[in-house]
């Protein structure tokens, strides 16, 4: 069991982008159009934005409005399915025998978003990229956790998944828009404003639960709600409950 504050939050999908747009999905939660819309990012400066990917630009977008200007703050990236545009792009140009992009291999890696990240806003502090199951966010959490308890004071946290191309309808079926979201994470103890909440784990016993992988977006809900939240995935069943 561990308890964590979240001091703030941004999230991103599209059309979805600002504080009263999430209010009114969390009330009347609804899958939006996604034909590839992506954030500016004109922060970044044009040389390197022009490298960001479409999922990274969504998690820089949400992101770094939570990490003031010098503050060196860990930061976990967490996506079940990662980069899959660029991972199917490779496999078309190796299906046509065509050479790689070593640029784009480099950007396709898991941890690439995680390390681009260090690199634009000059983080010199511990970075971890992650990958699990439908309950990648709850993963996300418990290594937040972890960090805080080697003595971090805040960590940054960002789950974000890229709706994937055509081909893999019927393989990933658990993204169904392009979403991120971001938390700034501390001890529940800490004297602080935000919002408190508990995260238990036990044993999943009923295989009829419903299974739902975008659990970043159903804590959003909970956020607004003020409501426990159960996440069954598969043999695990994690619990979130608001500390009073």
């Amino acid at each position: 069991m561990i308890a964590l504050r979240i001091d703030d939050w941004r999230a991103w999908a599209p059309g979805i982008e600002d504080a009263d747009a999430w209010a009114h999905w969390a009330s009347a939660p609804h899958v939006p159009a996604d034909t590839g819309q992506q954030p500016a990012c004109d922060f970044v400066p044009p040389m390197q934005r022009r490298r960001l990917s479409r999922l990274a630009r969504i998690v820089m977008h949400t992101a770094w409005p939570l990490c003031a200007e010098d503050e060196q703050l860990p930061f976990v990236y967490a996506s079940r399915h990662g980069e899959t545009t660029h991972t199917f792009a490779m496999l078309e140009e190796i299906g046509r025998d065509a050479p790689l992009s070593p640029t784009r291999f480099g950007l396709s890696v898991h941890n690439a978003i995680a390390g681009q990240w260090s690199i634009l806003r000059g983080q010199r502090d511990e970075s971890v990229a992650i990958a699990g199951e439908g309950d990648t966010f709850e993963h996300a959490m418990v290594e937040a956790a972890a960090l805080l308890d080697d003595g971090a004071p805040t960590v940054i946290v960002v789950v974000a998944e890229e709706r994937p191309p055509v081909a893999y309808d019927g393989w990933i079926d658990d993204v169904p828009f392009s979403y991120a979201v971001a938390l700034r994470v501390s001890r529940a103890g800490m004297p602080g404003d935000g919002a408190r909440w508990q995260l238990s784990l036990r044993g999943n016993t009923d295989a009829t639960a419903p299974v739902d992988g975008q659990h970043a977006l159903r804590f959003i809900r909970a956020l607004h709600h003020g409501a426990s939240l159960d996440h069954p995935w598969k043999t695990r069943r994690w619990t979130w409950q608001p500390i009073a």
